[in-house]
């Protein structure tokens, strides 16, 4: 049902948009993907209370946990930082990415009530375009969060080199567009933003929680350390660390930066893959 006269008209803009568009199917779904992604990040750009959410939650547990465990914290042998808050900055990053792939696809469960969603559906154009769109503006966004905490490096005498720093932004990119895919594939068969936000917590916490991003893997329970390390965004925490340490031999990686990057993409293609299998589903029950 349509709630209101802004949603009236936005279902009335995004179908004059797609009926105009040219007649070729790849060209209906590049439009797609680039419309639905540039609409991604003027959401952003007009909601500031996603923004504080999606950084101020991150931050605030970071600089906690970094300060109250700094002189309970055993650095793992080799490390080339001893605080805690820089053991941790990794994994704040991760959590960056993982809120805003919250933040970012919440609204298709929003936008099933309004209408905007089933004028998508009904225009000449796939529905993998609404996965691609949704997924890319909520990576890009992502990453730009993630990389604006690189402006704390200063005050944890980190300074990698434009090396580190593309490994950094790669897997960024490739996490976040895994967590926004996850979240897509989750959000269309939820019904309510209540249920929706339970279960991405659901999967998203305890691969946070398991992924050596609070605690070094070589100190944890042996079944931990099972579960850690067969956690796909422990191998983004690591590419991480290693990007944040220019490559220095660091033991609190579970692998070196090639294997980190192939992990994290094949992750990214795994969701995305779960994503448009989801939506090519009947989209309502019957």
């Amino acid at each position: 049902m349509i709630r209101d006269g802004s949603s009236v008209r936005g279902v009335a803009d995004v179908t004059t948009f797609f009926s105009h568009t040219s007649t070729p199917n790849d060209m209906h779904a590049l439009r797609t993907v680039g419309a639905l992604t540039g609409r991604e990040m003027l959401k952003f750009v007009r909601d500031r209370s996603r923004v504080l959410g999606a950084l101020a939650q991150p931050l605030a547990l970071w600089v906690l946990l970094g300060l109250g465990f700094q002189g309970t914290f055993q650095p793992p042998t080799g490390s080339v930082d001893g605080s805690y808050a820089s053991f941790l900055f990794p994994g704040i990053l991760a959590l960056v990415l993982l809120f805003t792939a919250i933040f970012s696809t919440i609204s298709i469960v929003e936008e099933r009530t309004s209408g905007f969603l089933q004028a998508v559906m009904v225009a000449p154009t796939p529905r993998t375009a609404l996965v691609f769109g949704t997924a890319l503006g909520g990576t890009l966004l992502a990453t730009v969060q993630a990389l604006l905490f690189l402006l704390a490096l200063p005050f944890l005498s980190l300074s990698p080199g434009p090396l580190g720093l593309a490994m950094v932004a790669a897997i960024c990119l490739g996490t976040g567009l895994a967590f926004t895919a996850l979240g897509v594939a989750i959000a269309w068969r939820m019904d309510t933003t209540r249920g929706f936000h339970a279960v991405m917590n659901l999967f998203l916490l305890p691969l946070w929680f398991l992924s050596g991003a609070m605690f070094p893997a070589e100190g944890a329970a042996p079944v931990l350390r099972w579960l850690v390390w067969g956690n796909p965004v422990s191998y983004a925490v690591s590419g991480l660390r290693h990007g944040l340490h220019d490559f220095t031999a660091n033991t609190a990686t579970l692998a070196g930066p090639v294997v980190c990057l192939a992990v994290t993409g094949g992750f990214a293609v795994l969701m995305v893959g779960l994503a448009v299998w989801q939506v090519r589903q009947p989209f309502f029950e019957t």
